[in-house]
């Protein structure tokens, strides 16, 4: 089953770093958020990438032909630009890189991936966000309704202290645990190719009208997610994530390298 990632905004939230790259290269660990995502998708047994690009797109081009010689031990040869691979890194991906313009919208770069993706069952996230989410259930659940598309239902963590007052009295007191109510879009989707008929072209924003047409023709169902889910929006999000995985404490790390 291929995976679709969507990888072509601009990132103007997170202006610090994205003014010389796409948001999925911003690195976390020392290695792009691009890298985190593919690998949690792997670990599962979902290798073959369809990668959407749009802005700064040559970036992430770069990296993936690069991928095997940049974590490899090399021979150069100046002479006759000869290279030689050592302890080649073992890695089963098939990435399709797909340049879906600058300025087209989410919807729109779903529609350009269809060629790539086949008249078949698959999954698509964003480039910007992690989560220990089991994607063999997931799937599981997707099969198991029969609809069109499937979300995963999310509740991030409170951005601030969490307060239960009875009267002036504080009865509970929680350091930004994570939110008690309102589900939100977390993406990583599971989707059939009908989706397709359902976005009208470049213009068209995933997340409005093929997305609320979905959910009124009753083909939208939502994979309720009550563990880990983070997205990194700003740099305040970014530095977050880098603490977790410096600390050795990242949720979404469910492989072994």
């Amino acid at each position: 089953m291929k995976v679709a990632i969507l990888a072509g905004g601009v990132g103007t939230r997170l202006v610090e770093e994205t003014e010389i790259k796409p948001k999925p290269m911003v690195e976390i660990g020392g290695r792009p958020i691009l890298w985190h995502i593919m690998m949690h998708y792997s670990w599962y047994g979902f290798n073959h990438f369809v990668v959407a690009l749009g802005y700064k797109g040559e970036v992430i081009k770069k990296y993936i032909v690069d991928y095997c010689s940049l974590n490899s031990n090399l021979t150069v040869n100046l002479k006759d630009g000869n290279v030689r691979i050592h302890n080649n890194v073992k890695t089963e991906w098939i990435v399709d890189l797909v340049d879906t313009g600058v300025t087209t919208l989410t919807g729109g770069r779903i529609k350009r991936l269809a060629p790539f993706l086949g008249n078949e069952t698959f999954m698509m996230t964003w480039g910007d966000g992690v989560s220990d989410v089991n994607l063999h259930e997931l799937l599981q659940f997707h099969r198991s309704h029969g609809k069109y598309a499937t979300l995963t239902a999310v509740r991030p963590a409170a951005r601030f202290g969490h307060l239960s007052l009875q009267g002036d009295e504080v009865v509970e007191f929680s350091e930004k645990p994570q939110t008690s109510e309102g589900w939100i879009n977390g993406a990583f989707f599971v989707l059939e190719p009908e989706i397709f008929n359902y976005i009208d072209g470049d213009d068209s924003q995933w997340e409005r009208k093929p997305m609320e047409t979905l959910a009124k023709d009753g083909q939208l169902i939502a994979y309720r997610h009550t563990s880990f889910w983070q997205c990194m929006d700003t740099l305040r999000d970014k530095r977050l994530l880098e603490s977790l995985w410096q600390g050795g404490n990242a949720p979404w790390k469910i492989w072994e390298e």
